[in-house]
């Protein structure tokens, strides 16, 4: 054996590695949608038999100028008792923000509600640190959190406090809805994945009785089950999820309603949204491995512990995204000369044909406004594409981010900024929060999208066409997110 075969099976092998692993857990997904389809539980709701226990509010925000005011509103609208609940504003705010906090709180004290701006002396532990600070003043046997783009409908503590009479829950979290998903393209796309997480893996974690998460915001916690579990740590950027598991693991119960809608804002800029992304992966790196350990030392079912890391390690599928791409390429040029037939690859159309089958039930099955079926079935067949084309473009910055939560190196919480946009007549343009130089890995998916343009190219060349589809998608990908960073930071001006 030659060193080029040597090189070649090593290509293939860094090729394929990474494909089984994709397989592996789009299968995973596809067995959430099995249960998901299969629970016919519409989790009735209990009665409070006119009980109405009172309750800590918390809304943690910092420099939200735009979205706040509408925050504040929205919660002091809640179909509540005033004196059944009290809002505790956890600002870290070091903007205008602050101005317009002072004047809502004084107007609604005004008004007989119990509401009180909470400040720190830093942001020592970002939201997680706003979060245990404010939970040492909260009164109410309950607590719950709302980010400040979030707009719970007035039914909202109506519609989860009751299934808090199970002694056994700790956690209620409600689906997030989408104020502006019709705003853009980006934000279709971004509900379009949102809304896989809160129907058929939200739900169907909870049908599989498998172990699921609290997601930050528009949920209520019962104060005791915070306190047992530790509290909250800022050791991650995903806080939610970690506390999620410590919960669990101490024997708490986690219900998701997925019939109560809290809306919220997408990100309408794309650099918001990797700041978003960027979050979440390396949060997810971090709790995975803050927390796998202690799931497979625990009591939990094999099943359980299984599906615990498929959860906590989804962000890690980003690695392998990218590394079946950059591979790919230079695998087209050898695999002939390998005597492997690109037919062999086509068991792997199983990953895709699985998670298809996912986004299909989660949308136009379930979150989707329902309309006639050719025009949701067209919709998804436009949009599935382009989403697998961007989920990929993105697969360079969110890799980053699960490497650097896996390696344990430390950043800030850098909240992703809303600008109050709902509809195509709100401009972008000028808003301040808005990133303001090219970071270098932009640059790098600039790069990349050339690099993808020559594998389709080399894809024709060498008549592999199994890989020419894949390097479209690439290509593609890489352009519209290094083109769509780049525009989002000329906005600023």
């Amino acid at each position: 054996m030659n060193g080029l075969q040597v090189f070649s099976y090593v290509l293939l092998a860094l090729y394929v590695v990474p494909l089984v692993y994709i397989t592996i857990y789009c299968l995973m997904q596809l067995h959430l949608l099995v249960k998901y389809k299969k629970d016919n539980d519409q989790n009735e709701k209990p009665d409070l038999n006119g009980h109405r226990p009172f309750v800590t509010i918390q809304l943690p925000i910092y420099n939200e100028l735009y979205v706040v005011e509408r925050l504040i509103d929205n919660i002091t609208a809640l179909d509540y008792p005033k004196d059944k609940f009290e809002i505790h504003i956890l600002d870290d705010s070091n903007d205008e923000t602050v101005d317009i906090v002072n004047r809502k709180v004084e107007e609604y004290k005004a008004k007989g509600f119990n509401i009180e701006r909470i400040t720190r002396d830093d942001r020592a532990g970002f939201k997680a640190g706003a979060l245990k600070a404010g939970t040492l003043k909260a009164k109410g046997k309950f607590i719950a959190i709302f980010d400040a783009d979030f707009l719970p409908k007035p039914s909202f503590l109506k519609d989860t406090l009751p299934y808090f009479e199970d002694p056994k829950i700790g956690i209620v979290q409600t689906r997030w809805g989408h104020v502006n998903q019709n705003y853009s393209l980006l934000t279709e796309l971004q509900a379009f994945q949102l809304n896989v997480h809160f129907t058929v893996e939200q739900r169907g974690r909870m049908a599989g009785n498998y172990l699921l998460q609290f997601n930050g915001t528009a949920g209520i916690w019962r104060k005791e089950t915070i306190d047992s579990a530790g509290g909250w740590e800022a050791d991650t950027l995903t806080e939610d999820l970690d506390l999620s598991y410590r919960a669990q693991l101490k024997g708490w119960g986690i219900t998701y309603l997925e019939d109560v809608i809290s809306p919220a804002e997408l990100p309408v800029e794309m650099n918001g949204l990797k700041s978003q992304q960027f979050r979440w992966m390396k949060g997810g790196a971090e709790t995975a491995k803050k927390m796998l350990p202690t799931v497979w030392k625990s009591d939990l079912s094999f099943s359980k512990k299984l599906h615990a890391s498929a959860h906590l390690l989804g962000s890690s599928v980003f690695l392998s995204v990218f590394a079946i791409g950059v591979f790919s390429v230079p695998l087209a040029f050898v695999i002939g000369d390998l005597g492997i037939g690109v037919q062999y690859f086509w068991v792997f159309i199983i990953s895709l044909l699985a998670i298809i089958q996912v986004y299909y039930v989660a949308n136009v099955k379930t979150a989707w406004p329902k309309e006639k079926k050719v025009k949701m079935l067209l919709k998804f067949i436009f949009l599935f594409p382009i989403f697998l084309s961007l989920s990929m473009g993105l697969s360079l910055h969110n890799s980053i981010a699960v490497i650097q939560g896996l390696l344990g190196k430390k950043s800030a919480f850098i909240r992703t900024p809303k600008f109050n946009i709902q509809t195509i007549k709100d401009k972008l343009k000028g808003q301040i929060y808005l990133e303001k130089k090219i970071p270098l890995t932009t640059i790098f998916e600039g790069l990349l999208a050339i690099y993808f343009g020559f594998g389709v190219l080399g894809a024709i060349y060498t008549a592999q066409y199994a890989f020419l589809y894949m390097h479209i998608l690439l290509a593609l990908g890489y352009a519209t997110i290094f083109y769509l960073s780049i525009k989002h930071l000329a906005a600023k001006s």
